[in-house]
């Protein structure tokens, strides 16, 4: 396969067409075709990123989803992010996240501290 930059909607459909089908066949990475196969997947990545970015989450959406995941009240944010109705306010978005409520959320929760900061 000749494998060039992806330029357009039809060279990126071609990618993930050619992808597939190297998905199917468990191609082995140090081959020819596991080198191609690496280099179209990079390729298709930067063309995702560039055409269709994935925007972060907001930060108190992003709680909310942990706290979903996990089965998670509200009375269980209380020791990360101080009494109940400052969870309340922070989940109600009354409330501005502190430094300090970002780094134990972090800790605590798993979350990231760049969505957490947000825009």
């Amino acid at each position: 396969m000749n494998i060039r930059p992806l330029h357009s909607e039809q060279d990126y459909q071609a990618a993930k067409q050619q992808l597939a089908t190297w998905f199917d066949a468990v191609t082995e990475p140090g081959t020819d075709e596991g080198d191609a196969f690496e280099v179209l997947l990079i390729l298709v990545a930067n063309y995702e990123n560039t055409h269709f970015p994935i925007e972060a989450p907001d930060p108190i959406e992003a709680i909310k989803f942990r706290m979903a995941q996990e089965g998670l009240e509200a009375k269980d944010l209380v020791d990360v992010i101080g009494q109940k109705n400052r969870v309340y306010e922070v989940l109600t978005g009354k409330r501005k996240l502190s430094l300090e409520m970002i780094r134990r959320i972090r800790d605590r929760m798993n979350i990231s501290a760049d969505v957490l900061i947000g825009h």
